[in-house]
């Protein structure tokens, strides 16, 4: 530890963090605890062998090979942060403090809980071959082979995950079939008519996609529909939804939602002392929004360890004593079929959708409004509706509906206050 961390009396603990999970959320945590002054020691313990890595790039450049890797560029060493990699946990005795390992148990102080999600199996394709999941270095390590000799591919799960592998699959010039259960793509994610224009865009990339497609089983070689018809598979991608990985939680007595969510308070606290819980593992009251949120996006698990490591340091970001409640406007992107998709906000409970241009061009976004104010927006390459609609969310602003139903008018001239 060096002398410059030392003589930082205000941050002094010898308190022991341990975090468990090396993604986004967990690292960002012990990066942030030492950047706001914490000077005891920080273990982070990580399921994987691999150095820490950032997934987004998974179904982009590691994917399709135009990326060396996306392991963190952070000096743990340097920042004192002890990493315990290719380690799982398999349990939280609490009333100990301390938790349970394969290779023994690793006492802590304060715990935090970043594990991440898991994603869905399809029932039945465990251990079928040429299944895959993209989730994980490893899987996507896998799957570059696959696109690499042009593979018939299908892809089940028209989610934003599976609209991304399609995307890369497409670009390495493989034959793909995205199949869907649902009647539309994004069906648990958007409204019906939102999703609409979305769905021509597999076409018009050279992908099929078949919606109302429940899948039956999978074979070797081929995807059977729950309706009879059989999809030739060379490979097959499933990208059906994830869930928090909470299961090693099981009797710890830390509460989880129906969901298996963390169910953590506005100051990312869970339901026992001294343990927290951030990124997509963790549910959170949001005061904005009047509902608990559940954010399976990189920027949660880039914001909410902030929050989360000035609470554990016992001080806000100003010095005063009082905790940080963690309430943001969720954010998240998607690269899929040359388009640049991004989202702020929350929608549900909304009581108006404006278009803003049309979805019949490349360029067009979505304003959800609720009791007159913005409370989410979807752009397609629009990046300045997203930038500008996110600060007018956060403000709690008003907007006109004609104006900010006008494309040719900024979304921060459609205020009702604005000058």
């Amino acid at each position: 530890m060096s002398e410059q961390q030392t003589e930082q009396p205000a941050g002094r603990t010898e308190r022991r963090v341990v975090i468990v999970g090396a993604g986004m959320a967990g690292v960002q945590t012990a990066v942030a605890l030492r950047e706001q002054g914490f000077t005891g020691p920080v273990t982070l313990i990580g399921a994987e062998p691999h150095q820490p890595y950032d997934r987004p790039p998974l179904s982009k450049a590691v994917l399709l090979g135009t990326a060396e890797g996306s392991a963190f560029d952070i000096d743990f060493e340097e920042l004192d942060i002890e990493l315990q990699l290719g380690r799982d946990v398999t349990g939280v005795r609490a009333d100990a403090h301390e938790l349970d390992t394969l290779a023994g148990p690793v006492p802590y102080d304060v715990l935090v809980i970043a594990s991440g999600a898991e994603p869905v199996v399809l029932p039945g394709s465990e251990g079928v071959p040429g299944v895959h999941l993209l989730r994980t270095l490893d899987d996507a390590a896998r799957l570059r082979p696959v696109l690499d000799q042009q593979h018939t591919v299908v892809v089940v799960g028209a989610g934003w995950i599976g609209a991304e592998f399609a995307t890369a699959a497409r670009a390495a010039g493989c034959e793909v079939t995205v199949v869907e259960a649902a009647d539309r793509p994004l069906s648990g994610v958007l409204p019906a008519e939102v999703a609409a224009p979305m769905a021509r865009w597999y076409a018009q990339s050279g992908a099929e996609l078949l919606t109302g497609a429940p899948v039956a089983r999978i074979e070797p070689g081929s995807v059977v529909l729950a309706d009879g018809r059989t999809v030739a598979a060379g490979a097959v991608v499933v990208g059906i939804g994830a869930r928090p990985a909470t299961g090693w939680l099981a009797g710890s007595g830390i509460a989880l939602g129906p969901d298996g969510s963390v169910t953590a308070d506005a100051e990312l606290r869970t339901s026992l002392p001294d343990v927290y819980a951030v990124g997509d593992c963790a549910s959170f009251p949001s005061a904005r929004y009047g509902t608990r949120l559940l954010v399976h996006h990189w920027d949660n698990a880039l914001q909410g360890p902030r929050t989360a490591a000035a609470n554990i340091i016992g001080a806000g970001a100003d010095g005063a004593s009082q905790l940080l409640a963690y309430d943001p406007v969720p954010y998240f992107w998607s690269e899929q079929f040359d388009r640049f998709v991004q989202y702020a906000g929350h929608h549900g409970g909304a009581d108006t959708l404006l278009w803003r241009g049309d979805p019949a061009d490349p360029a067009w976004s979505i304003c959800w409004l609720r009791d007159g104010a913005l409370v989410a927006v979807l752009a397609v390459g629009r990046p300045r509706d997203l930038a500008q609609g996110r600060k007018l969310i956060e403000a709690g602003a008003r907007l006109d509906p004609v104006r900010a139903a006008d494309p040719a008018v900024p979304l921060k001239s459609a205020r009702v206050d604005a000058p």
